[in-house]
């Protein structure tokens, strides 16, 4: 209050200045006038200048009596609200020492040992006071929870006056106690409503093969599974059509379903159905999205992830993340020939429309990804279209395919690196993505920031990461390998297209080697695809010769299956710890070795690749190593799947590789 009185009569005084010095002009000027009235305006100034002085003063009295007065009812007021505010508050300095409770504090707390959470409040003060060394946040909010209530504490720190020399701060907290409110918060989260999908993945299987007279009771007995899993949760189930329901339920009940492990699926499984077959389900349930439009519209492509892992399984995403159940079972083909043809005749619209094609594979790519590019590589060149296949990076399987493409002047120019993919593509560009659909397992993810004409095939079970720009997918999670389905494509184009030797052995080896010779996932309409690539010339003895091995891989190779680790009795586990470019292939071919061995049902390879660990997981069915490896951030199928690692160790990386294996048998055995 001194500060602002001065400032008071300072403005005062001021004031009174400019009016005597006004007056004294107007009365010089007269005296220049009239000499006369010198000395009357002499006389007349000093008795002026005593006026002012004197009621000066007197205002000067009255306003010091008014601010004391105004002060002292402050100063009371502050102490009385202080000392009666309705909130718990406390005076407390940051070494611990208290300077003051108010009553309500005490009250609050006397059935509470309050001193540790004071002192976690100060460490973290102390905390703050240390990272804001200029003091412009002096500011402490905090939100905790005391007993069986919940509050927000504020406050602001300054330097304790009492402790100059030292660095000792002292804060006025203040506890506001809102319990109430925090409940009402959780509450309304658990309220949220979730909107999922509920879909029975083989429908169209089970109408065909069921008997007619059987059919009604059988699909009745899986409704009914699906509505008394739904009402548990007090969920609403609505079916939407023959083989669809909608399904809206609260969020609290989530936790429930996750710890469920969401057993509708198995219990579907269960129910007894002719001509030995299971019905399956597929499960998308998302809180993402402000309407239940979004929340539909995200549920609907989780589904579709869903379906494209192979279906029998629940997917659940919240706050972002995914959460996956499930997706044991072995897929099992159920393909029409009628996607192919719609698939084959969309594509080559596409490939009409565009000026130039860029086909891509994923990184490190194997036969199946360069056998289905160079497929398609001849459908546009058969169209008349400029077409390039990108090979950037890729494993030793394919280096003798690419000497040979480069010794033929027909492929001159068609091989791209990245650094010539990113100067041929434009915007206009027709971008097509094979044997893959993750945004960064492609050859070069930069070119798919280049155009929005994108086209993916691919077979592997979708991920969380996949591309959701492209204009046309043929995802079949049923197909043996991209080959096959580019095979398919070229069956079904209304333009027929003439391959050549090198394109037909191409696609016929992608097949081989995502079937492990015909061994692995593989159909009717494998073999189909097969026979159509044999009636094109394929020479089957010269496509087995790229994949024999040189004698000492092939002991490098003996010596991995001999130094594996056995664990459950039926998963071998083996490392190759040396550093080399052909980690991934060495690895991948000792994999398929260890099955080999009896009572062997599951294998995986750990090996050096660069800067990475690289995972090879095979499996005869028994063991979803596709969900195992998953988990490490890998990908594939229930028998065939793969992974790297970045910053680990080869031993920290089998290490934590044993710990997912131990969390996958304990989901299946919860």
């Amino acid at each position: 209050m001194p500060n602002t009185s001065k400032k008071v009569f300072q403005t005062l005084v001021s004031k009174t200045k400019i009016y005597l010095v006004i007056i004294a002009v107007l009365l010089i000027a007269l005296c220049f006038y009239e000499p006369n009235f010198i000395t009357p305006s002499i006389l007349l100034f000093i008795l002026i200048s005593m006026y002012a002085y004197w009621t000066n003063g007197k205002r000067k009295a009255e306003i010091s009596k008014h601010i004391e007065e105004l002060t002292y009812t402050v100063d009371s007021a502050a102490k009385s609200t202080l000392i009666n505010s309705p909130f718990a508050l406390i005076i407390v300095e940051t070494d611990g020492n208290i300077i003051w409770k108010s009553k309500k504090f005490v009250d609050e707390f006397s059935t509470i040992d309050i001193s540790n959470y004071l002192n976690n409040i100060l460490k973290e003060m102390k905390l703050h006071i240390e990272n804001n060394p200029d003091k412009k946040d002096r500011s402490i909010e905090k939100e905790i929870k005391i007993g069986e209530k919940d509050y927000h504490i504020l406050g602001e720190y300054v330097k304790s006056k009492e402790k100059k020399n030292s660095e000792e701060y002292m804060t006025t907290l203040y506890f506001l106690e809102e319990t109430e409110q925090v409940e009402l918060r959780k509450k309304y989260q658990a309220e949220k409503l979730c909107v999922g999908i509920i879909m029975i993945d083989n429908y169209e299987e089970l109408v065909q093969r069921i008997e007619a007279e059987d059919r009604p009771q059988i699909m009745a007995k899986i409704e009914k599974e699906i509505y008394d899993w739904a009402s548990k949760t007090g969920g609403l189930v609505v079916k939407s059509e023959r083989d669809t329901f909608v399904y809206i339920l609260e969020k609290q009940y989530m936790e429930m379903l996750e710890e469920s492990k969401f057993n509708i699926l198995d219990e579907v499984k269960e129910i007894n159905i002719p001509e030995k077959m299971q019905a399956t389900l597929s499960i998308a349930i998302s809180n993402e999205g402000d309407t239940y439009y979004e929340k539909y519209k995200s549920a609907s492509a989780i589904i579709d992830i869903a379906l494209g892992r192979g279906g029998d399984q629940a997917i659940v995403k919240q706050d972002g993340k995914y959460s996956f159940f499930g997706g044991r079972a072995q897929e099992v083909e159920k393909r029409t020939k009628v996607k192919a043809r719609i698939v084959a005749h969309a594509l080559e619209e596409l490939m009409q429309e565009t000026k130039d094609i860029i086909i891509m594979g994923h990184m490190n790519g194997d036969m199946d990804s360069i056998g289905s590019s160079f497929g398609l590589y001849r459908l546009a060149k058969t169209l008349g279209k400029d077409a390039y296949v990108v090979a950037e990076n890729y494993g030793a399987s394919i280096q003798d395919f690419l000497d040979k493409v480069k010794e033929k002047e027909e492929y001159a120019g068609v091989v791209l690196n990245k650094a010539e993919a990113l100067s041929k593509i434009s915007p206009e560009t027709l971008l097509i993505v094979t044997d893959t659909h993750k945004k960064g397992y492609v050859d070069v993810p930069e070119l798919l920031e280049k155009t929005n004409r994108i086209v993916v095939i691919d077979h592997h079970r979708r991920s969380t990461d996949y591309i959701d720009t492209a204009l046309l997918t043929f995802h079949e999670v049923y197909a043996s390998s991209a080959s096959e389905l580019v095979t398919e494509i070229l069956q079904y184009a209304e333009t027929e297209v003439p391959l050549t030797e090198l394109e037909v052995e191409a696609l016929y080896a992608g097949i081989v080697v995502d079937t492990k010779s015909f061994t692995f996932k593989t159909g009717v309409r494998t073999f189909e695809a097969a026979a159509y690539l044999r009636k094109c010339g394929v020479d089957i003895i010269r496509v087995k010769k790229w994949f024999q091995s040189d004698l000492d891989s092939y002991r490098v190779i003996s010596d991995i299956v001999k130094n594996a680790e056995i664990i459950y009795e039926k998963i071998g586990i083996s490392v190759y710890d040396v550093e080399d470019k052909n980690a991934n292939l060495i690895c991948a071919k000792a994999a398929d070795e260890l099955l080999e061995i009896n009572n062997i049902t599951a294998s995986f390879v750990i090996g050096k690749l660069g800067d990475k660990v690289c995972i090879s997981g095979r499996s005869i069915g028994d063991i979803n190593v596709q969900i195992i490896l998953e988990k490490l951030g890998g990908g594939g199928h229930i028998t065939l799947a793969g992974a790297q690692v970045e910053g680990m160790t080869i031993e920290d990386t089998k290490q934590e590789l044993i710990n997912r294996i131990n969390e996958y048998f304990s989901e299946i055995a919860g």
